[in-house]
Order: C-alpha cells, then sequence, then structure tokens
C-alpha cells in the first residue's frame, strides 16, 4: 500500500478540510512564518502551562484566548471573496485589537477581584465590550454565524425588561423570567469573573484539558499513525465480503482515537478506502456515505473522545476516566453494528472483497507501526491503571510520543542509509508540523468555547432554562418521549451551523436540563428515583443527568453528518466524485442506528456499565441492544436475510423499539419478533429461488 499524501487529494476534499479545521488561508513571506511561530509558540505555552499547572485560571484562560485570537483573524478568512493568498489589513488591525483586549485581562485580573470586586469600572466596559464584539466576530469566521448570533440573542434578552438597557420588554412568558441588565452589569458578569462567563468552565477545560489532548492526535497523525491504521484494517479485512468498506469502518474507529474531528477523519483515510470501496463495486454514494457515517462516530471511540467529552465530564463532574469507561460499551456497538450495514449492503450489492495480492501483509503491516501503539499504550494505562489527572496523562503521553517520532525518524534515516543527522532534521520538521498542526486544530474550539461562556451565563442570569422547560413541557405534555424527539430535532438543526462540541454546550445548556426535568417529575415514572445515584469519588452523581447528556452528546456527534449541512460529507462526496446531498442523505440514512443508540442510553444506563450486578446481567443487556440496532439495521436498509417487504421492515422495528429499554419481557418479545421476520425471510427466499 502506498503513502497517500495530501497532494493525492482531490483539491475541493482539502479545501474542505483545510477551511473547517485549519482556517484555509495559506499567506506567504513573512505573515507565513508569524503564523507558524504563533502556532508553535502557542503549543509550547500550552505544554508548559499545563506542565507547570499552578498558573492562575483567569491569567491561563486569558492567554488561551489570546492565541486563538491572534491565529483566527489571520488564518480564518471572512467570506468566500476575502483573499487567501495575504493577510488583508483590516484582519491585521482586528487581530491586534482582538488580542489587546485579551491581554487586558492577563494585566488586570488581580485587580478585577481585589480592587473591583467584579464590578466593571468604565475602562473595563470599554474593553470587555471590545472583548465580546471581537469574540463575534471571530466565531463568525471559525464557526459561522449560527453560534455568534444565538449568543447575541441572548444578550439581546438579557438587556431586555423594564430595568433593562434596551428599555423595553418582551411580551409573554418570556417577559416575566426576569427584570432586565445594564450593560455594565452584563460586562461585569461576561468579562470580569471565571464563572459562567466568557472566562468560564468551557473555556477553562479546553485550556487545561483538550489542548494538550489534541496536540497529542496532531503529532500522533503526523507520525504516520493515520496511515498505519488502515493499513492495518486493510490487511485484516479487505478481503472480506464487503471488506473495504469494512476496513473503512475499522480504520476510522482506530483514527477516531486520535482525532476528534469527522472531515478530518474522513480525509485522512477516505483518500485510499473510498477508491478501494469503488474499485469493489460501492456506488460512489454509498462508498462516500459509509466513510461519512464512520469517521462521525470517530468522537465516540475512547480514550480520546473530542472536546464535547471533556465538556461533559467538567458539567456532570465525573471524572473523565469514569466517562470513557462507561462510553465503551455503546462506542463498540456503534461500530459493530456500522459493520453489520457494510455487510447488508454488501450482500445487496453481491460484493466480494479485494483480492490478497492488492492487500497488504498483516505481519508486515504491523511491524512497521507497532511502536504506535506504545504511547496509545501508555496513556490508557496512565487514565485507567495510574489514574492521573487527564491533562497529566495526556501530557506525559506527549513525551513519549515524542521520544518514539525520534527513534522512528533516527531508525528510518540510518536504516536508509541518510545518516542521523538527516534524521535529526526529519525529526525536527515532523515536531514543528504536529505542534503548529495541534494549535491551529484548537483554534475553532477555543473560540467556541469562549462564545459558550457567554450563553450559559445568560441562560443562568435571565432563568431562560426554567422558561424553555414551561415551554418544551407545554409543547410535549410532559410526555418524555416527545420532549425527547424534540431534543432531538433541536440537535440536528443547530447542527446544520454549529460544530459538534457547539452543538453539545448549547443542549447541555439549555435541553439537557428540561429533559432531566421533565423525566424527573411529569413523565409518569420518576426516572431520576429510577436510575438513582452512581458514586464518583465520594460524589453522588445523578444517573439520569449522565444519561440526559449522553443523548445530547450523540445527537450533537451525528448532527455532524446531517444533510443539508454537513461537511464530512461534502469532503467524502468530493473524494468519491459522488453528488453531495445524495452522499449526505445516504451517510445519514447509515447513521440512524446512532439515533436509535442514544435511546437505549437513555433507557438503558446499563449499557454505561451503571448498576450491573455481574457478567452475565452484562453480556445479556450488550447482546439484546445489539440485536435491537442490528434489527433496526435492516429495518431501514430493507435488508436483512434477504429483501425485507415493508411488513417486515415494520415488523423489524417493532422489534428493535421493544429492545430499547432494560425489560426482560420486552426483550423476549423482540427477539421473538426478530427470529419471526428470519424465518418469513428463510421462506421467502426459497419462494424465489
Amino acid at each position: 500500500m502506498t503513502n497517500h499524501k495530501p497532494d493525492d487529494l482531490p483539491e475541493e476534499a482539502v479545501k474542505i478540510m483545510e477551511e473547517a479545521e485549519l482556517g484555509g488561508r495559506k499567506p506567504t513571506g513573512g505573515s507565513r512564518w508569524l503564523i507558524l511561530g504563533l502556532a508553535v509558540g502557542w503549543s509550547l505555552f500550552q505544554v508548559w502551562a499545563t506542565y507547570l499547572g499552578t498558573l492562575d485560571s483567569f491569567f491561563f484562560r486569558a492567554m488561551h484566548l489570546a492565541f486563538a485570537f491572534a491565529l483566527v483573524f489571520l488564518v480564518y478568512p471572512f467570506g468566500k471573496r476575502s483573499r487567501r493568498d495575504r493577510v488583508p489589513w483590516l484582519d491585521w488591525v482586528l487581530g491586534m485589537v482582538a488580542v489587546l483586549s485579551a491581554l487586558y485581562v492577563v494585566l488586570e485580573y488581580p485587580a478585577f477581584i481585589d480592587l473591583r470586586g467584579g464590578v466593571a469600572n468604565r475602562v473595563d466596559v470599554w474593553v470587555g465590550s471590545v472583548t465580546i464584539l471581537m469574540l463575534m466576530l471571530a466565531a463568525w469566521r471559525a464557526l459561522g454565524p449560527a453560534m455568534p448570533l444565538i449568543a447575541m440573542a441572548f444578550m439581546l434578552y438579557a438587556l431586555s425588561g423594564p430595568q433593562g438597557s434596551l428599555g423595553f420588554t418582551l411580551p409573554g412568558a418570556l417577559g416575566e423570567l426576569h427584570g432586565g441588565y445594564q450593560w455594565r452589569a452584563l460586562i461585569s458578569q461576561l468579562f470580569m469573573n471565571t464563572s459562567d462567563s466568557i472566562w468560564g468552565t468551557p473555556i477553562g477545560v479546553s485550556a487545561t484539558t483538550v489542548f494538550v489532548f489534541v496536540l497529542f492526535g496532531a503529532l500522533l497523525d503526523r507520525s504516520g499513525a493515520g496511515e498505519w491504521f488502515t493499513n492495518l484494517a486493510f490487511s485484516l479485512l479487505g478481503g472480506v465480503r464487503g471488506g473495504p468498506a469494512k476496513a473503512s469502518i475499522v480504520a476510522s474507529a482506530l483514527n477516531g482515537i486520535v482525532s476528534g474531528s469527522s472531515v478530518s477523519n474522513v480525509v485522512t483515510g477516505g483518500n485510499f478506502t473510498i477508491a478501494a470501496m469503488k474499485r469493489a463495486g460501492y456506488p460512489p454514494e454509498k462508498a462516500g456515505a459509509v466513510e461519512v457515517a464512520s469517521s462521525s462516530n470517530g468522537q465516540l471511540m475512547p480514550p480520546v473522545m473530542g472536546a464535547a467529552a471533556f465538556l461533559m465530564a467538567d458539567f456532570l463532574q465525573v471524572p473523565y476516566t469514569s466517562l470513557i469507561l462507561m462510553a465503551v460499551i455503546p462506542a463498540l456497538l456503534a461500530y459493530s453494528t456500522l459493520l453489520v450495514v457494510a455487510d447488508l449492503e454488501a450482500v445487496k450489492l453481491g460484493l466480494k472483497g479485494l483480492p490478497r495480492s492488492e492487500l497488504p501483509s498483516f505481519s508486515q503491516t504491523f511491524r512497521t507501526g507497532f511502536h504506535y501503539l506504545i504511547p496509545l499504550g501508555y496513556l490508557i494505562w496512565a487514565l485507567v491503571i495510574a489514574q492521573l489527572s487527564p491533562e497529566r496523562a495526556a501530557l506525559n503521553t506527549i513525551a513519549v510520543m515524542v521520544v518514539v517520532m525520534l527513534a522512528q525518524e533516527l531508525f528510518r534515516a540510518i536504516w536508509s542509509g541518510r545518516g542521523a543527522v538527516q534524521g535529526l532534521r526529519s525529526f525536527g520538521r515532523m515536531l514543528i508540523d504536529g505542534l503548529a498542526t495541534g494549535a491551529r486544530n484548537m483554534v475553532g474550539i477555543a473560540i467556541a468555547v469562549g462564545v459558550a461562556g457567554i450563553i450559559i451565563g445568560m441562560v443562568l442570569i435571565t432563568n431562560l432554562g426554567s422558561g424553555l422547560t414551561d415551554l418544551l413541557q407545554a409543547v410535549s405534555g410532559g410526555n418524555l418521549l416527545i420532549a425527547l424527539f424534540m431534543a432531538q430535532l433541536i440537535s440536528l438543526i443547530l447542527g446544520m451551523g454549529l460544530p459538534t462540541t457547539a452543538n453539545y454546550v448549547v443542549m447541555a445548556s439549555l435541553v439537557v436540563p428540561v429533559i432531566v426535568r421533565i423525566a424527573s417529575n411529569d413523565a409518569g415514572a420518576n426516572l431520576d428515583a429510577v436510575y438513582g445515584t452512581v458514586t464518583f469519588g465520594g460524589q453522588e452523581v445523578s444517573v439520569l443527568r449522565i444519561v440526559a447528556h449522553m443523548f445530547a452528546f450523540y445527537f450533537g456527534i451525528m448532527a455532524d453528518s446531517t444533510p443539508p449541512v454537513a461537511l464530512a460529507a461534502y469532503a467524502a462526496a468530493a473524494i468519491a466524485k459522488a453528488d453531495p446531498f445524495k452522499t449526505g442523505v445516504q451517510g445519514f440514512v447509515y447513521e440512524l442506528r446512532t439515533a436509535l443508540l442514544a435511546y437505549m442510553v437513555f433507557f438503558n444506563p446499563a449499557l454505561l456499565l451503571i448498576g450491573i450486578a455481574g457478567f452475565g446481567e452484562g453480556a445479556w443487556v450488550v447482546a439484546t441492544a445489539f440485536i435491537g440496532l442490528g434489527a433496526f439495521s435492516g429495518a431501514t436498509m430493507g435488508y436483512l436475510n434477504g429483501p425485507a417487504s415493508w411488513p417486515m421492515r415494520i415488523v423489524l422495528l417493532m422489534a428493535a423499539l421493544l429492545l430499547l429499554p432494560s425489560d426482560h419481557l420486552y426483550d423476549l418479545i423482540g427477539l421473538g419478533l426478530m427470529m419471526m421476520v428470519l424465518v418469513w425471510q428463510h421462506f421467502a427466499n426459497m419462494r424465489r429461488t
């Protein structure tokens, strides 16, 4: 198998990835070197600050945003007409103003608390206003208009009311939730404290934890691990029925450990996997759709599950180690049932695997990259066995990764006769590239969590969450299933304009508390009492809150590949030379099992390894969930042990829904319906032959 470099990719796919992940602007000359220096400097600062571990949180978070500000206006153009080959003078001005506004916090943060008691003076109001404006402009560039518009709408709502700066009160229930705030009070809340503000929990998690994990993923990817994962998957599965699709799924699962980005996963492995699927007989749209579905699910894979998972751990006050252990079974179910989908598709299309002669040798492939397992193994050991904090575990793993990269490049250079000096040079270039890529991958996340802090602050001070609860309760009639379905629609709609991390934060702030309240009080059965609590480090956490956050997390991931706005589908379609909309729709069909998985986790916490009495019960829960997801996949695809008529599909859907909750009677009925369809199809197949 050959080494697929970025220039092997279709230009459109590369452009989509670069604009989504890296900004897309490629200036030359001094600007290029400045961007490189800022990116590398940000990574080195984060490593130093994490190693030190004693920086004041205000200082650390402000510096984190200052670096993001510096890069976002340099590398993210404003609009399609903005220049890509140079930085316009206006962007230089905006970047400098944004950085200075963040550095003001670095200089003044002690006075915010000690001298001014968290109340903004005139200078604070001006600088805070500029910072918020710059944050909105930065978010518009890096994330699109949806998130800044949502934040601005919440701010305008806070300024309404009889005591508000805007001087008017909204009609109805919304106007009764709060009395209104003056602009100075709003700035004091959003700009001058580390609670429910720009500098709140989301950006704190981004600065202390998310960055080092993203940096580790960038270094691992730059060392060649992504290509090795793909080669390894093809050496194992490429020759079986529908092998290229199955290898693509396994490769995406492995790459998901490294990268939390669906677009990046599509472009990294899709250049080879999509071509192999097409060569095996998959239509272009279906080849691209398999890559979209498998890459989107990459954020489900522990131990590195993307920025949203770290935020979830902080929202829930659950150790990240416990969270990744809870996520293992759902992640394995998601990928194993996607393998079932690929197998059903291969049978429907009459496809076989690739000839063994076209596939790499497993033993040879494994030998060329087994060293990539060293940092991954250390990370799992540090998190699960040694119980190190996530940021310390990631920092130590980065050190291990650097040593592995150095040894790899020295060995390759000496073995090929180029000499140790060339190996050191290659290592230096790889290290700098990894440091720069890690920082540039963090720009959008840092900006998103800054805006998320504004949204969270506005929701809390305006009692908007309570109002939304009343509204959703009235619309749903207190029915939990209707409330969950509405939450699902909200998440998918938000996903058209928000990345996964931002989508999850908005859902966690607005919708999750509503679901918890309805499930606790108004759903017929008090699920909070039924599920109970689970203890982490002596602290009890509501199981209902955990499953509600997981529900939002899964739909946030699914929204990333939902048409009509799905960057992963556009990237896959560009590689497959397929229609983007058809690719997105087919990917959505494949992704529907993730929707059922979200409901399964909500109604069956045992899938999160919560409340399982023993191995037998755990095996039963996992087996029935897998069969339920398989039945659902058969219903959505119209095929199981043969073509499924609409009556068969309805029965399969009923079986899947019965296997959704944790109830032995429902499980037995669901399994009986599944067996009935299999027998039904068996006789139907006999009649056809």
